[in-house]
C-alpha cells in the first residue's frame, strides 16, 4: 500500500538534512572528478535505493517486534526520542572523512566509483538512520524507502548538475536549523498523534 503522506514526509525530511551533508560533498567531489552528472545520479540512485530499502527494512521489522515487546505508548516514546536525538544530530555539520578523500582510485567509472561510495558512505548516515525510524512510524515501507529516496535525488540533484556554483550560494546553517526542526516537529508530532 502506497501512502503519500508518509512519501511527502519521508522526502521533506531526507531533503532538508540532507543538505550540506557528507554525501552532498561526495556528490560534488565526484562531479568534479568526472564531470559526468547522468552516470553520477544514476549511480547515487541505486545507492540510495539499496541502502534504504534495507535501513527501511530494518526499521520496519524492529517496529513489529518493538511494539510486542514495549508496546505501543513506549514505541511512541521511543520514536519521538529518536526523533528528537535526529533534531540535534542535524545541526552538526558534516564533512567527508580522510579515508574518502581517495574517490575514484580503483579506476572503476563514474556510474560504479559513485554507487559503491554514496552505499559506503550512507552506511550510518542520517537520513540511513532517519530511514529506520520513518519505517518505525509508518506502516508504509514502500512510501517510506521511495520518500527518503526521492529526497535524497532532490538534495543531491542541483549538487550534480549545478556543482559548486550552487553550493557557495546555500547557508548552511540555517539548512541544518530548518532541517533540526522538522525532526522536532516530527517528534513533537509522534507523541501527540
Amino acid at each position: 500500500m502506497f501512502s503519500l503522506n508518509a512519501f511527502l514526509i519521508s522526502t521533506g525530511l531526507v531533503a532538508i538534512a540532507e543538505i550540506g551533508d557528507k554525501t552532498q560533498l561526495l556528490a560534488l567531489l565526484l562531479t568534479l572528478k568526472f564531470r559526468r552528472p547522468w552516470p553520477i545520479l544514476w549511480g547515487m540512485l541505486g545507492a540510495t535505493l539499496a541502502n534504504h530499502a534495507g535501513a527501511g527494512a530494518v526499521g520496519h521489522y524492529l517496529e513489529g517486534v518493538l511494539l510486542d515487546i514495549a508496546g505501543p505508548e513506549l514505541l511512541r516514546w521511543g520514536l519521538a526520542a529518536g526523533f528528537a536525538l535526529m533534531a540535534v544530530w542535524a545541526l552538526i555539520p558534516d564533512k567527508i572523512e580522510e579515508e574518502e578523500d581517495g574517490v575514484g582510485r580503483w579506476r572503476m567509472g563514474a556510474f560504479f566509483t559513485t554507487l559503491v561510495c554514496f552505499f559506503l558512505v550512507e552506511m550510518g548516515d542520517k537520513t540511513q538512520i532517519a530511514t529506520v525510524a520513518l519505517a518505525a512510524r509508518f506502516p508504509e515501507l514502500l512510501s517510506v524507502v521511495l520518500g527518503t529516496t526521492f529526497g535524497m535525488v532532490l538534495a543531491n540533484a542541483p549538487v550534480i548538475f549545478f556543482g559548486n556554483k550552487l553550493a557557495a550560494k546555500i547557508p548552511l546553517k540555517y539548512v541544518r536549523w530548518s532541517a533540526a526542526a522538522c525532526f522536532a516537529v516530527l517528534a513533537i508530532g509522534t507523541v501527540l498523534i
